[in-house]
């Protein structure tokens, strides 16, 4: 765990500069609250909601990002005041988080802004219930909230948007189909069902930090899709709070709400939260719960027993996400995996096709973006697969076959990479031999994908040129995947 963070590449700092810009823009959008004249429930709503605006808005484009920034709040006020007005009506109140839960994931079928509304939605229902939000306040938390989406989008679109020299992310398409067909729909049932669950039990726990059990089943749903991925994201989620917690004791119960150190301690946390995100779920929930610790201590109700809650709260949180991934309209590991695979080999052939026609001299042709699409394809499949693969997985041949398609996918993205770049250079030329392995790599990819007989010519005699050696080595490793993809016995999500 300690070397997928510190070790992790971080091509073009990305991850560094994401962090850093965290930090600076919860800092100003705190900042502008207290110069507003904000309690300190204003300041910590606003800081949460800056937090939001630059953690969940994840659009292809800088436009698409500030429009779905500007729309925050319009989703984010209606369920800030409706929890405000059913602070005093329990059953109401439940029944309209459970609402927001199940509108919340069913979003994401219209993709990252979806994805983005829909957590800041269930997040600013579950904040009015952190700090206890009624009606008296919302003037003040409505101008929280609008005054820190701005500052973080100040901070985002202009004092820093490092974005624009970047090219736009390639990102897959969620699963497609129809009614309970479509993934999204049955994890919004699935969802709404765990929450349920995890609200009526950590209400048996705790009657006042209830809500906790809830924001932990709806995280262990989010960016998971299969069953597999959620049970993992749940045990991970456990493991990150145990952690968080164990440095709440030592860091935050010693700090005692003390405004400066609190202050430090938070934009560390702010800064772990955002730089350890995309490499290790564990690391980033151990960050957001000591931030939680020290926003209690802030309020002055932080002790050994608070953190103990957490606790046993996330724990009930974590056994809703699984009964409902077991028990309700599952969705297996197989059928995803499988989903995911093929679009990485369908991605393979349009790669090797647009590189074919950019060695014939097509001028139009560039391969370039399809690497990218390849790129976040095999990064979905190893999320899929990573159930098989983790180290508590007790079925030992499983998890080898399944590391066995894992390694034979990167040898396939290394290839087409190689290929890419050397059709890039503009005295890369074509001739008989590239087109007919570009056509080998095709037929097989079809093969692989369509169901026929897979005929790749995995031996092939040595050259020194630098495109048809990508060539063979991709038709290499095309003919190994045919083994442990169509054999039944042997294939390593089979039952999952």
């Amino acid at each position: 765990m300690l070397k997928r963070v510190f070790v992790a590449p971080d091509p073009g700092r990305t991850r560094l500069r994401f962090a850093t810009r965290a930090v600076l823009g919860i800092a100003l959008a705190v900042a502008v609250c207290g110069l507003a004249g904000h309690s300190l429930t204003g300041a910590v709503t606003g800081g949460l909601a800056a937090l939001l605006a630059l953690f969940t808005v994840t659009d292809a484009t800088v436009r698409g990002q500030a429009v779905t920034t500007v729309l925050l709040p319009a989703v984010g006020l209606p369920v800030l005041t409706a929890a405000a007005g059913l602070h005093d009506h329990p059953v109401a109140r439940d029944l309209t988080f459970l609402a927001v839960v199940g509108a919340g994931v069913y979003a994401r079928r219209w993709g990252p802004r979806g994805h983005s509304l829909g957590v800041f939605a269930f997040m600013t229902f579950f904040v009015a219930q952190f700090l206890h939000a009624t009606t008296d306040q919302l003037p003040e938390v409505y101008a929280a909230v609008l005054l820190s989406v701005l500052a973080a989008a100040v901070v985002r679109f202009g004092f820093w948007c490092y974005e624009r020299r970047l090219p736009p992310p390639a990102v897959p398409a969620p699963p497609g189909g129809t009614g309970l067909a479509r993934v999204t729909t049955r994890q919004a049932v699935q969802a709404t069902a765990g929450a349920g669950f995890a609200l009526l039990v950590g209400q048996l726990v705790s009657g006042q930090r209830w809500y906790w059990a809830v924001g932990a089943t709806w995280w262990i749903f989010v960016n998971t899709t299969s069953r597999g991925e959620t049970l993992v994201r749940g045990f991970r989620r456990l493991l990150g709070t145990v952690i968080g917690i164990a440095l709440g004791l030592l860091v935050a119960m010693p700090v005692d709400g003390d405004p400066t150190v609190t202050a430090v301690l938070a934009a560390s946390c702010v800064f772990g939260i955002f730089y350890t995100a995309a490499v290790s779920y564990t690391w980033m929930m151990l960050w957001v719960t000591l931030l939680a610790g020290l926003l209690y201590g802030l309020l002055g109700v932080l002790g050994p027993g608070l953190l103990a809650l957490r606790l046993a709260e996330t724990g009930v949180g974590a056994l809703g996400a699984a009964l409902a991934v077991i028990l309700v309209l599952p969705v297996t590991t197989h059928s995803i995996t499988d989903a995911w695979i093929q679009r990485a080999l369908r991605c393979v052939h349009a790669c090797t096709a647009e590189t074919a026609r950019r060695l014939a001299g097509a001028a139009d042709a560039d391969p370039a973006p399809r690497v990218a699409e390849l790129e976040q394809l095999l990064a979905r499949v190893r999320l899929s697969v990573a159930p098989l693969v983790h180290p508590l997985n007790p079925m030992l041949g499983r998890k080898r076959r399944a590391r066995h398609v894992l390694a034979l996918l990167d040898d396939c993205a290394r290839e087409i990479r190689g290929l890419v770049a050397v059709a890039a250079d503009p005295e890369a030329s074509h001739d008989a031999r590239l087109a007919a392995a570009c056509y080998r790599v095709q037929a097989a990819v079809e093969a692989l994908t369509d169901g026929g007989d897979v005929s790749v010519q995995a031996d092939q005699p040595a050259t020194t040129e630098p495109a048809l050696a990508h060539l063979h080595g991709l038709e290499r490793a095309l003919s190994e995947l045919a083994r442990p993809l169509r054999t039944p016995s042997g294939s390593p999500w089979v039952g999952a």
